[in-house]
């Protein structure tokens, strides 16, 4: 299987260690042509404005937007923001994923945190998740659903058919459940 990983800006290096420790044959995207035979793609963490701002610039938000409509797309932290299509301010964003997100949600960077999620596609154990600098998914509509929320209710993963939206960073644990999920949507 052929992932790419969007590699403007953010945390796409540890996803890609993941991936290729599942066996997957990763890409770094920088370009449209990156784009040719992926079965799906991850948009990392980072800083969601200058992932959106980079990817006007190299031409790349419309071949992504082309590209998600066809294929599995899974956004973490900034790359939940740039798949959204809400997040009350004008930026650049892929607007494809029925939710809606307030980005750094749970403060700076000293507020970061980590937490067991109970994430039922997952099954047992719970999801250790570490949330840096985190968005909060505000809501789910169309066909989105909620997959996690924190222990307040509060929700933090979604899906919609083959997108995925996580406000943590997987690739930061040593818990491959999500990338092996993700991995199953982009077959």
């Amino acid at each position: 299987m052929k992932i790419g990983v969007l590699a403007l800006q953010g945390a796409f290096a540890e996803h890609q260690a993941v991936l290729e420790g599942l066996g997957a044959e990763v890409v770094q995207v920088r370009l449209p042509k990156d784009l040719d035979g992926l079965s799906g793609l991850i948009l990392p963490g980072g800083e969601s404005t200058t992932i959106g701002k980079l990817a006007v610039a190299f031409n790349l938000l419309e071949p992504l937007r082309a590209f998600g409509q066809q294929h599995a797309l899974w956004g973490t932290c900034a790359g939940a923001i740039f798949l959204s299509k809400d997040v009350h301010r004008p930026q650049p964003l892929l607007g494809l994923m029925d939710i809606q997100v307030a980005r750094n949600a749970f403060g700076r960077q000293v507020d970061s945190f980590e937490v067991d999620l109970n994430v039922p596609e997952l099954g047992e154990p719970p999801f250790h998740a570490v949330f840096i600098r985190a968005p909060l998914i505000e809501s789910v509509s169309g066909s989105a659903r909620v997959m996690a929320t924190l222990p307040d209710g509060r929700i933090v993963a979604a899906q919609q058919g083959r997108w995925l939206a996580t406000s943590f960073h997987p690739e930061l644990t040593r818990d491959d459940r999500f990338h092996r999920f993700f991995m199953e949507l982009a077959q």
